[in-house]
């Protein structure tokens, strides 16, 4: 398995338009055959504050979401042309 955390931090006034793109992007993307958990997150401090939680199956499924159609609509055209900043880390499980 493979996690994937994106922070985000959007303009000004654009809150409405983040949850608006992220509930596309969870809709279409919990129907990946390789995608195991989407969820989109508002942080209660900061409401520009935002962050994706996501976990593959693997690599090869992470590639794939990334390569989707509706990424390319809704990250690529979407949420990038209204954030400010964004982070992304990849995490594995920590094995015994």
């Amino acid at each position: 398995m493979i996690v994937l955390k994106v922070d985000m931090l959007v303009k000004p006034g654009m809150e409405e338009r983040c949850r608006e793109l992220m509930r596309a992007m969870e809709d279409h993307s919990r129907k990946e055959p390789g995608c195991l958990m989407y969820i989109g997150h508002q942080s209660t401090e900061d409401p520009r504050k935002f962050m994706f939680y996501e976990q593959y199956k693997d690599a090869a499924a992470l590639e794939a979401h990334r390569n989707a159609p509706y990424f390319r609509q809704y990250v690529t055209g979407g949420l990038d042309t209204i954030m400010e900043h964004r982070s992304r880390d990849l995490y594995e499980p920590v094995e015994p």
